[in-house]
């Protein structure tokens, strides 16, 4: 109870932020490519310290193919929890630091699709385990590179290597 009632008592702008992203899949033939837009909010749950619900939309890309390669677009909802910075170094100035570390991201999402050229079909699940570079703290933006595998569930399952570069924005507070 004295936790929940430390979590309420925190004014909501300053544990939540916005979460703009690019998202794709990495190798030839049919890849992924999207955009990502989520609320990310701050949780303190032991080892995990944000939880992200976002959408991604996008399209299928050949990457084999030098002219029309795109078909398709696919919509997708996912849940992601992020564990804390382990921090590598401080760079800045010495008055107004910025962390620079590494944190591991596991992502759920289930995505839609038409005119699919994947084996999964439509629809599908995907689970990714992402670890990632991350400049940036709580109060300010943050920047962040996520590269780690993903595990497509769907008619059949496949393993593709997945890519996120992700820029989170602070809610604005509110003037006391």
């Amino acid at each position: 109870m004295l936790m929940v009632a430390a979590a309420l008592s925190t004014p909501l702008a300053a544990q939540s932020a916005w979460s703009l992203g690019f998202a794709a899949t990495l190798g030839g033939g049919w890849q992924l490519e999207g955009a990502d837009v989520g609320y990310l909010r701050d949780l303190h749950l032991g080892p995990i310290r944000s939880a992200t619900v976002g959408a991604r939309l996008g399209t299928f890309i050949d990457e084999g193919a030098i002219v029309g390669g795109s078909r398709g677009f696919l919509g997708g909802l996912g849940v992601a929890l992020r564990t804390g910075l382990a921090t590598l170094a401080d760079v800045g100035n010495e008055t107004n630091p910025t962390p620079f570390g590494l944190d591991l991201t596991v992502e759920v999402a289930g995505y839609a699709a038409n005119n699919t050229p994947l084996s999964v079909g439509s629809p599908w699940v995907a689970i990714s385990v992402l670890p990632g570079l991350l400049v940036g703290s709580g109060e300010g933006p943050r920047y962040s590179v996520v590269v780690g595998p993903m595990v497509d569930f769907g008619s059949g399952t496949t393993v593709r290597a997945f890519l996120g570069l992700r820029f989170e924005v602070p809610r604005m507070r509110e003037k006391s």
